[in-house]
């Protein structure tokens, strides 16, 4: 697998649910992560991503693009939830064929936003 298709495998694992599995394969045990709601430990945001599968499931994920520089993968996904969807912007850092460190940024997709192009 390239690290594309890790990143994309990662995100479609744990964005549907299978945060352990995901983790397991594709997540290296020193992990660290950039999310500024939760420590940024391995197991921390693990166990965010299993409870908000949990509280708020995706219902889908659909990455529009991904892209590879290097040891760098950045991948622009469109998410769905039952109450709204949200256009995320991944990056991933890689060392040999494991995820070594993630930052990711969100936003809200406004179904009356005044943009005829839409967030993709």
């Amino acid at each position: 697998m390239t690290k594309k298709d890790i990143a994309s495998s990662f995100l479609k694992l744990a964005g549907l649910g299978n945060v352990q599995e995901a983790y397991d394969k594709f997540v290296d045990k020193d992990f660290i992560h950039h999310n500024q709601y939760f420590k940024g430990d391995r197991e921390s945001l693990k166990l965010a991503m299993e409870d908000a599968h949990k509280t708020q499931p995706n219902t889908f994920i659909d990455i529009k693009s991904c892209y590879q520089d290097g040891d760098t993968v950045i991948t622009h996904s469109h998410v769905g939830k039952e109450a709204m969807a949200i256009a995320v912007v991944h990056m991933f850092r890689f060392e040999q064929d494991k995820i070594v460190e993630l930052w990711d940024l969100g936003q809200v997709i406004d179904k009356d936003s005044p943009n005829e192009h839409g967030a993709f």
